[in-house]
């Protein structure tokens, strides 16, 4: 007997996306004074934003973010460097503040991480995590909590962007800015574009294995650590190739893989609009398909299909709005290739380290 697409409770995470994000609104409402205040204390010269697997995409857009937001020294490592390769990550004199993010927060590398970092004289820790009762939120004083984000599923998607609003809320908390009250409508906007799309997102979903034989994520500034992400959730869920470039690098060698079994799903910004248009019209003369998600609606010869998103957001806002839609139609590709999306394969929902660091091959 089939499975029904509608069985899996990844499903009911994806869809119930916006939900979440209103409860992470809510939780940075009630940590704005904190927020403010571990900044005002400790006057960061150098942020770094870590994770593992998501997370640590999510990490690469924060950093990206926080650069152009605050104008500070920010990146973005996973966990196992600041763990194994400290020399390279952490600057010797700067006052240096950590933003770590992971789902469960048990990951085992994120704790060594914390552990090294505290050990080789970093100045303070936030966290942003789902659970309330993890290692990382008793053992981190500032934690932002993304209870709303929990999953049954293994791979992330309404955690991911609910941890995604809980890290742009802390940056612009470490700016001085407030957020905008089209950012606080976020889950009305996300309703109206799950709403709008759905029906596509099945359809164009459920036949991606009989058109394409590889799939390139394409994304700019912060858009590249999302781009990842979707990504990354291709590759879990549904066990298709796929890769993640900056949209611009993709014409430095890439791009000698396009042909007409290749599909380009493009996370468009408003800030280089032009210019990544230019890349995925070329790409499409080459004889990619062509899905972009995008904030202004592209000319026809850019794009095969258009996701387009709510307008009034700034490219520095906007993040959460790119991947529920792109969630489900990765979620349909893997039902319709007889896959469950639950339970990726080779993979648990926390990852742990044993002693003799041996992976127990699981997600962070």
């Amino acid at each position: 007997m089939q499975t029904s697409p509608s069985s899996f409770q990844t499903l009911s995470e994806i869809l119930s996306q916006p939900e979440a994000w209103q409860d992470a609104l809510d939780e940075l409402a009630r940590q704005q004074g904190a927020l403010r205040a571990f900044y005002a204390q400790h006057q960061p010269d150098h942020l770094i934003f870590l994770g593992c697997g998501s997370p640590y995409f999510l990490a690469r857009a924060g950093a990206s973010l926080a650069r152009g937001l605050t104008g500070i020294l920010s990146e973005a490592h996973p966990g196992s460097d600041m763990w194994l390769f400290t020399d390279q990550t952490l600057i010797v004199g700067r006052s240096t503040v950590m933003v770590v993010i992971s789902r469960s927060g048990e990951t085992t590398e994120v704790l060594k991480a914390i552990e090294t970092f505290n050990a080789q004289g970093g100045k303070a820790i936030a966290a942003v995590t789902c659970y309330d009762e993890s290692t990382l939120a008793r053992t981190i004083p500032l934690t932002l909590l993304a209870k709303a984000g929990q999953e049954i599923g293994l791979a992330q998607t309404r955690s991911f962007t609910s941890m995604l609003i809980l890290t742009q809320g802390l940056i612009y908390a470490f700016a001085n800015r407030e957020l905008s009250p089209r950012f606080l409508q976020l889950p009305q906007l996300g309703r109206a574009l799950i709403e709008k799309y759905v029906d596509f997102a099945q359809q164009f979903g459920s036949t991606l294995n009989q058109r394409f034989e590889r799939v390139f994520f394409l994304g700019g500034g912060a858009l590249y650590g999302l781009a990842c992400e979707a990504m990354l959730k291709m590759k879990e869920m549904s066990l298709s190739l796929s890769e993640a470039y900056q949209t611009m690098e993709f014409r430095h060698g890439p791009m000698s893989m396009v042909n007409e079994q290749t599909l380009i799903v493009a996370l468009v910004s408003e800030t280089a609009t032009t210019a990544e248009t230019q890349v995925l019209t070329e790409m499409r003369q080459r004889g990619a398909t062509v899905l972009a998600v995008t904030p202004v609606t592209l000319p026809e010869a850019a794009a095969d299909e258009q996701i387009v998103l709510p307008e009034g957001l700034t490219d520095a806002e906007r993040g959460p709005l790119y991947l529920p839609i792109l969630h489900l139609a990765i979620y349909h590709h893997t039902v319709a290739k007889g896959l469950n999306p639950d339970l990726p394969n080779n993979l648990t929902a926390v990852i742990e380290l044993n002693d003799d660091h041996t992976n127990k091959a699981q997600l962070s």
